[in-house]
């Protein structure tokens, strides 16, 4: 028997050393030792690639999708032989399990885990360890493989990763300098952080606005993993971090997930204690906001964690941190590597009760509330269906007239008459749990202090009526869109203004050289009421345009945007259509400031909001060429969020000043505010606290100073802000409106100006926000219009286009574009 055991063992041995000849280690590969230098993103995937050549029976790459910059994606699915043939069976008893697909489980226990590396691309030495792992699981760890499929996505932020590793591997000197001061250290804006728009990845896994997202989760939904993990850096001065996290912990997850992520940290601990490496757990890292890479795969019943390495875009291959040590990229690899190893050794040992545990998440019975019920505008109704389905959530329509629950509008128990329009989702489902992240009125929060934003209900977000009601809400399948009219020859046609997809209905016939009105008050014609902001096209101010009738209505039709024939220019109830209340929509010429001092995600934001959802042409200006800068040119000019000190001296702010008089606009959004409150010639001014008590903060324990200092601060909560809606920067919407406040910065009403929106009384519906923080905020501006001569600065407090997904804002900054002192001659 002994005898037996030796020959098996020298056959195994064998095996192993003969795969380990057969696949080529990542340094064989690159041609240099991994870690000695960064490699681009095709040298990663090209060795994805000669590995699944060299064992293609043990790994299967799959292109998953393409960024912005034509950077293909991959996932890489390794496991041993005998599960690679069973991969999609695999896969659907998985998804059998959660029930999101028909019949009963049939498969072994095979545990999934997918590793995600490099979502922030100048975090870059998490590719370079995927490279490891691969080899690794193939060679060292193949006893892991035969109860486990491993799915690696080895960048999922190809662009920013390229962005950054171009910049260091042309900056850097020949042997790299670890002085933290040398250039090689100090990445220039926007650095590689952000995808191809400047949005950071890890925050956009619910809200899925970006390409990269969009087709990753539509992968990660078919696939449900059990375990997933995302590989990130942080400061050059704090050494690891993995599991367990941080509270707050959203209550959705379950007690075996936060005991499991424990286990999986205490073997990771075993192993850096082994070589003497530094970590720390239970710190800063929560699990609360939804749209991380390690809370959204909780939400939906996976062991979702962060791990965080030293180093970040400021280490580059070595850097000499404050304790006087040498961090390389060799160092960051490699512990990376040996957490992700870990994770699989942990879940191939507990394969079994990871499908037990797993399954049970699905059961959502003990749910408090049952349903959610929507009403309201049915293009944002119809763009929330859009979100719901790229994950899988399933809605239908009531079959009922009245339900009662929490009223999100006025926080207390109430009724909501419904019809067949509105829309039904339920906990029941799958997904359920993820539904009540997303849908509850104001999520638990255990401790105020926390990593992201505490508020972010969709019922707020889409500006919508809801009721979340105890009791599930009878419902039927949805009623299907009704198809538009094709339209008749008429005098000139209505379009309502209320929502993004009016916007891009703008947009596209200002593109296509439409002459549009708008009013500013309402009017009657044809027996029907137009509100503000409606958009008129005239058979007579479109002579120029050949086949009117027909152009007009192929662009309405693949907008699906509907129209009202009117047939005079006499109004029932005036305004008339001839009114000077009734105006051009100027063809604006609208520009950005980008560069250093603006916020890079804020830029980032403005651009995708131009590019890829209004659809209209905007132009980026540096602002080190600000001061050499035509602004003729222009209408508009945004200013997203950023610190303008350096750039508005005080000849370029009288350069801005007189461009403005001159009849152009401003829109400073968010800091960008700060460079005009309390400046000469501006109304605008900060509201300071009236709390005479400024020196208890001395008194305060050291231990206590951050816990007490939250009494200042605001993390992203739910306000009702109060609306002059018959400004045209509020064309469209009610007298009142849910604004998400990411900060405690508060500005005085206008003295001088209008102001648009701002708060009184003020409660928090959703979301944490200090006593001190909330007091200060009565009677403080939310947007505003400041008339300078001809022109305007428009200011908005509240970023409405924060991570593009506070959907019921984005309205303000069309109107502010198009509609706010539109007196301006179209250039």
């Amino acid at each position: 028997m002994q005898k037996f055991i030796s020959v098996l063992l020298v056959v195994f041995g064998s095996f192993t050393l003969l795969t380990a000849q057969t696949i080529s280690s990542p340094s064989d590969f690159l041609g240099y030792d991994i870690g000695t230098q960064f490699s681009r993103n095709h040298q990663i995937i090209d060795y994805f690639k000669t590995v699944e050549k060299q064992v293609p029976n043990q790994i299967k790459l799959k292109k998953y999708g393409t960024t912005n910059e034509r950077r293909d994606l991959y996932l890489a699915f390794i496991s041993s032989e005998e599960n690679i043939k069973n991969l999609e069976t695999i896969r659907e008893n998985n998804l059998k399990n959660t029930g999101l697909l028909e019949g009963e489980s049939s498969g072994n226990d095979i545990a999934i885990v997918w590793l995600s590396y490099n979502v922030h691309g100048n975090e870059a030495s998490s590719s370079e360890a995927a490279m490891q792992t691969l080899y690794e699981l193939l060679t060292e760890k193949q006893d892991l493989l035969k109860n486990t499929v491993v799915i690696i996505d080895p960048s999922v932020n190809p662009d920013g990763r390229d962005r950054y590793v171009n910049w260091y591997n042309e900056t850097k000197n020949e042997l790299y300098d670890t002085d933290p001061q040398a250039s090689e250290h100090n990445e220039p804006w926007p650095g590689g952080r952000p995808n191809h728009y400047l949005f950071d990845l890890n925050r956009d896994w619910v809200w899925a606005t970006q390409v990269e997202t969009q087709q990753r989760i539509d992968v990660y939904n078919q696939w449900m993993p059990h375990v997933h993990v995302d590989f990130h850096e942080q400061g050059i001065n704090e050494p690891y971090y993995f599991a367990p996290a941080a509270e707050p912990f959203h209550d959705i997850i379950t007690d075996w997930q936060r005991d499991f992520q424990t286990e999986i940290g205490k073997n990771h601990a075993k192993y850096f204690d082994a070589e003497g490496w530094l970590f720390f757990t239970r710190e800063r890292f929560d699990l609360f906001y939804p749209s991380y890479g390690d809370t959204y795969p909780t939400f939906m019943g996976a062991m979702g964690m962060t791990y965080e390495q030293a180093g970040h875009g400021m280490a580059g291959l070595g850097i000499l941190n404050d304790e006087g040590h040498i961090l390389t990229l060799v160092d960051r690899l490699t512990h990376h590597t040996t957490t992700g190893l870990s994770t699989v050794e942990m879940a191939s040992k507990h394969a079994k009760q990871l499908h037990t545990e797993f399954a049970k998440f699905f059961n959502n019975s003990d749910l408090k509330y049952k349903s959610y019920v929507l009403k309201g505008n049915q293009d944002k109704l119809n763009s929330l269906k859009a979100l719901l389905s790229k994950h899988q959530i399933t809605f239908e329509n009531p079959t009922t007239s009245k339900v009662s629950g929490i009223n999100y509008s006025t926080g207390n128990q109430g009724t909501l008459n419904v019809d067949g329009k509105a829309i039904v989702v339920h906990s029941d489902q799958p997904k359920g749990k993820m539904v009540k992240a997303l849908f509850e009125p104001n999520a638990k929060l255990s401790d105020s202090l926390t990593y992201d934003i505490t508020a972010w209900s969709l019922p707020y977000a889409y500006g919508l009526e809801a009721v979340a009601s105890t009791t599930k809400i009878p419902s039927a399948k949805l009623l299907g869109r009704a198809a538009l009219q094709t339209l008749s020859d008429a005098y000139g046609y209505v379009s309502k203004w209320d929502s993004m997809d009016d916007a891009q209905f703008l947009a596209e016939l200002l593109k296509h050289d439409f002459k549009v009105r708008f009013t500013e008050k309402p009017f009657t014609s044809n027996n029907t009421k137009f509100e503000r902001g409606s958009l008129i096209i005239t058979k007579g101010d479109n002579k120029h345009i050949p086949k009117f009738l027909e152009t007009l209505n192929t662009i309405a039709q693949e907008q699906a945007q509907p129209l009202t024939e009117i047939y005079s220019g006499f109004s029932q109830i005036t305004p008339d259509i001839g009114s000077p209340d009734i105006k051009l929509v100027n063809k604006q010429k609208v520009a950005i400031l980008s560069g250093e001092g603006t916020r890079s995600l804020s830029y980032g934001e403005i651009w995708h909001f131009f590019e890829q959802q209004l659809h209209y042409p905007l132009t980026s200006i540096n602002t080190d060429d600000f001061g050499s800068t035509n602004l003729d040119r222009y209408n508009v000019l945004i200013l997203p969020n950023g610190n303008y000190r350096s750039v508005f001296n005080d000849s370029n702010m009288t350069k801005l000043k007189d461009w403005v008089r001159a009849g152009g606009k401003v829109i400073a959004v968010d800091g960008a505010l700060r460079s005009f409150a309390g400046k000469d010639g501006f109304s605008l001014n900060y509201k300071t606290s009236d709390d005479a008590d400024e020196k208890k903060d001395n008194l305060t324990a050291y231990a206590d100073r951050e816990r007490e200092y939250s009494n200042n601060l605001i993390t992203g909560a739910i306000f009702n802000a109060k609306v002059d809606n018959t400004h045209p920067m509020a064309f469209g919407y009610d007298d009142n409106y849910f604004t998400l406040k990411l900060g405690s910065s508060a500005y005085s009403l206008l003295d001088s100006g209008y102001n648009v929106a701002y708060l009184n009384n003020t409660k928090v519906f959703s979301g944490f926000a200090g006593k001190d923080a909330v007091k200060n905020l009565d009677q403080t501006l939310v947007f505003g219009e400041e008339r300078m001569g001809s022109g305007s600065f428009i200011y908005m407090v509240d970023n409405t286009l924060f991570r593009s997904f506070w959907e019921n804002g984005k309205l303000f900054l069309v109107n502010s574009i198009f509609m706010v002192n539109n007196n301006a001659y179209e250039l």
